[in-house]
């Protein structure tokens, strides 16, 4: 009953803002061009500032676990190509088919999963080592998959996409910013007061502008007319990745802090930087946000599942 109060402390309040968002809009406060440039703050400045004071604050190599890091790159890595395989021979509109690949295997570690880890165990390194081991490779493979599936994209030989694929994950405000936090934590370069507070002070727009804007562009209408792939990308996101991989972390013996930080990897939320990517780069927006709305609201039923199965089992105290 307590972890589940747990997870209904986390998903439910972030669900409840995507509301809030999508009821201004229906009154008029909120309309299309908000949302247009809100995204684009959120992908540019926001969520980056987020990433960087996230990283830029633990110690890497004080807590670095190079088979734990190896374990969350290769996973991330495994549960991309498989889903955008399996999207390439069952998923026939190819509009949705880059939003349902990103839907699918990127979950919100960043945004939902500190939170998460750290109502369970309170400080713990080991969520930050999984952001530093994924959340780049979530980006990446996101771009790859949103240039390559991009609705523009048609016409455009592979040479072409290959390079602007190279181009866009060089520029990426999310890659750069993760880039520029490692370093900064590698280095163990200490910004003075001024600096670190206005940091703090964007960071903390991220997450709830984000789900404003999700919920402000949500458009229930069009959303109700993609539920079946909103469902298959909701059960890969939520149940099949843990499913598969949990078994492998628990075989590899891990426990504990590093068990609950696969858990969130694995089987978090669908993230909302996800919308913002998918609008930014030409794809679905509409199925991307319905299945962020879908999966935050089944996360705190399927997250309590997966962690009392794991108290069970005797994987986290």
């Amino acid at each position: 009953m307590e972890n589940f109060i747990y997870s209904i402390n986390v998903t439910m309040p972030i669900f409840l803002v995507m509301v809030i968002g999508y009821i201004l809009k229906q009154i008029g406060m909120l309309n299309d061009n908000f949302v247009t440039v809100a995204n684009k703050f959120n992908f540019k400045v926001t969520l980056p500032f987020m990433l960087f004071k996230d990283i830029a604050g633990v110690d890497i190599k004080a807590v670095f676990d190079i088979k734990y890091v190896l374990f969350c790159a290769i996973v991330s890595t495994i549960c991309f190509w498989v889903v955008w395989g399996t999207a390439k021979l069952l998923v026939r509109d190819k509009t949705i088919r880059g939003a349902f690949v990103q839907s699918s295997f990127r979950g919100s570690a960043a945004v939902m999963g500190l939170a998460f880890i750290q109502n369970i165990y309170g400080s713990s390194a080991m969520g930050p080592l999984m952001i530093v081991s994924a959340v780049p490779l979530y980006n990446i493979f996101s771009v790859i998959v949103l240039t390559f599936e991009a609705n523009d994209s048609t016409g455009i030989d592979k040479k072409a996409k290959i390079r602007q694929a190279g181009i866009n994950i060089c520029k990426n405000p999310i890659i750069l910013s993760i880039l520029a936090g490692l370093i900064v934590g590698l280095l163990g370069i200490q910004f003075p007061t001024l600096v670190n507070k206005t940091v703090s002070n964007v960071a903390q727009m991220a997450t709830p502008l984000a789900l404003i804007t999700i919920g402000a562009g949500f458009e229930g209408r069009k959303a109700l007319a993609k539920i079946a792939p909103t469902m298959a990308a909701s059960t890969i996101k939520l149940v099949l990745q843990p499913l598969v991989f949990l078994p492998v972390a628990a075989w590899m013996g891990f426990s504990g802090e590093k068990m609950i930080a696969i858990l969130i990897m694995l089987a978090s939320p669908t993230t909302p930087s996800c919308y913002i990517m998918a609008k930014s780069m030409n794809n679905d927006e509409v199925l991307t946000a319905s299945v962020i709305v879908t999966t935050t609201l089944m996360a705190a039923f399927t997250l309590t599942g997966w962690i009392f199965l794991l108290k069970t089992l005797g994987y986290i105290g």
